[in-house]
């Protein structure tokens, strides 16, 4: 039995690292370069031949194979040799794609490789035997456990690189075109339609529809704003509100006006979410804040 598992787990990791070249193909035949092989077309030969060589040793080795296994001793013998090589050129730090795209070249490396090469030789010298039908289901079963624990981890991996990603880009704000609602800076006597408290400095406009399942998922938020202190908030449906929809050019719903107290529109936009809705009413804070020093001076 210990033959198998030897022989699955090492076939295992060949079929992992041509499974990390194909998951990532433009970096890993990039990587190519860093053992002295330029130019994409030869740069994709010897990635397809690297790829071809690990997955058809890999069947071979899980299936018992000692020549199999000769081979891909060899294999990873010729591949600690070519970084050998590449790191006395220089390129100790390049990428070699090895086990994915954050594979590099160094004395590590090598060491892996010689490794997996003497695994590998050794594995000839472990006698075969033959296993019954309960160590092949447990074999099969302690298989399956581990591919779903790599797919969790993979799961996870990918969850936080896209976690990353939308915190490099920052939330989504609302859609704010030029054509749609009343211009940017012009007046409107909609304001008069709001009850402001004293420390109230913006009014919200929210427009919204009855069939419009958006906007009722998002009632709930609104009448959260509409709590704040500094902000009235108000919402105008377009069957009872339709001669203000019409005379403020409202694209659909749902829709957001910001106005300062004097009945300026300051922001406005398409939303479909809290995130979209506050970026309306960032952005009008912003401009207010950027008016405020025009008047100071009576301009």
């Amino acid at each position: 039995m210990v033959a198998v598992v030897a022989g699955l787990v090492l076939g295992g990791m060949l079929a992992a690292a041509s499974l990390a070249k194909l998951a990532s193909p433009r970096s890993s035949r990039a990587a190519m370069a860093s053992f002295g092989i330029d130019g994409r077309r030869p740069q994709a030969v010897a990635w397809t031949l690297v790829i071809m060589a690990e997955l058809g040793l890999a069947g071979a080795v899980v299936a018992g194979s000692e020549t199999a296994a000769w081979l891909a001793a060899a294999l990873m013998a010729a591949f600690a040799a070519t970084m050998v090589a590449a790191i006395l050129r220089g390129n100790a730090g390049a990428p070699c794609a090895c086990f994915g795209a954050r594979s590099t070249v160094g004395w590590p490396g090598v060491a892996r490789n010689l490794t997996l090469a003497a695994a590998f030789a050794g594995l000839t010298l472990l006698p075969s035997e033959k296993l019954s039908t309960d160590e092949w289901l447990g074999l099969g079963l302690a298989g399956a456990l581990v591919i779903c624990a790599a797919l969790a981890l993979a799961v996870l991996a990918l969850a936080r690189e896209i976690g990353m990603l939308r915190l490099r880009l920052g939330p989504e704000g609302a859609l704010e075109i030029a054509e749609e609602g009343p211009a940017l800076g012009s007046r409107t006597d909609l304001v008069e339609r709001f009850e402001f408290e004293p420390e109230a400095q913006l009014a919200l406009a929210v427009f919204t529809s009855r069939d419009c399942r958006v906007c009722r998922s998002l009632e709930p938020a609104v009448a959260t704003l509409a709590r704040e202190p500094i902000l009235a908030a108000a919402s105008f449906e377009e069957s009872d509100e339709a001669e203000i929809w019409q005379r403020l050019a409202i694209p659909g719903s749902p829709f957001a006006l910001a106005l300062d107290r004097s009945g300026t529109v300051l922001a406005k936009g398409t939303f479909n979410n809290l995130a979209q809705l506050e970026t309306v009413l960032a952005a009008a804070e912003r401009r207010r804040a950027e008016r405020r020093p025009v008047g100071a001076v009576g301009v």
